[in-house]
């Protein structure tokens, strides 16, 4: 089974509600966060054109990352129908990335954008707002008690939503073990994990999420194939 079979599969998997800040969130198995009050997904680090930016580059990628990752989206848009769409930086793994979009791959993410508030937060892989896509882009914005920026800032922030870190957990048990995105979270502020099909992860232990969490209510949302697992930090494994 490739990757966008398993991401796809996986789609079909309960989501998972807490409380962030104080408002009602729904952790969805896509790796995208919805929130019910204001009709709004907010998804991260889609790095679309990776395989185009790495071509350019001189240096090989499977082209399918971007198709693979709209049609990802795309699931995720039909599964909540928001009104309401926040891309939390590095949408786009480079500055040319969206002025350089194939029309393939442009019009089917022109047709999600419309007839909804589409808002692009400026990441540190595309500082610049998409080159002929439209929607608005914002160094952060925010949305209720919630504050959506790319990335996370040092020190105890209550509502912070960001991106930025792909963070990933390990769990192991019964003499195996399993890495997986997750969503980090200690209920006053979250980390989404990397959307694209192609981005890489970060263990939540490593010390780039160290003085993050309050680590006693720290907890990872850990995806699996049949549906979220909220782990506490104190069970995961570094590595």
């Amino acid at each position: 089974m490739n990757a966008l079979a398993r991401r796809m599969e996986r789609n079909e998997a309960p989501a998972q509600e807490t409380v962030l800040a104080g408002m009602h969130v729904v952790c969805d198995p896509s790796g995208t966060l919805y929130a019910p009050s204001d009709d709004l997904l907010v998804v991260s680090d889609l790095h679309l054109e990776k395989g185009a930016a790495f071509a350019r580059r001189g240096m090989l990628l499977p082209p399918y990352d971007t198709a693979a990752t709209l049609a990802l989206l795309e699931a995720a848009l039909v599964r909540y129908r928001p009104r309401s769409v926040v891309c939390l930086g590095d949408s786009f793994h480079d500055r040319t990335g969206a002025a350089l979009m194939p029309a393939i791959f442009r019009e089917p993410l022109q047709a999600m954008m419309r007839r909804r508030d589409w808002i692009w937060i400026a990441g540190n892989h595309d500082p610049e707002p998409p080159t002929g896509l439209g929607g608005e882009t914002h160094a952060e914005i925010a949305v209720g008690a919630l504050t959506l920026r790319h990335e996370p800032r040092p020190g105890a922030v209550s509502g912070e939503v960001a991106g930025h870190l792909h963070p990933v957990a390990k769990v192991s048990g019964r003499g195996r073990s399993v890495r997986s995105a997750c969503f980090a979270t200690d209920g006053r502020r979250m980390i989404l994990p990397s959307f694209g099909v192609t981005t890489g992860g970060l263990n939540v232990l490593d010390r780039a999420f160290h003085g993050l969490f309050e680590v006693a209510r720290a907890k990872a949302y850990v995806i699996g194939r049949a549906r979220i697992y909220p782990i506490p930090f104190a069970g995961l494994c570094a590595g």
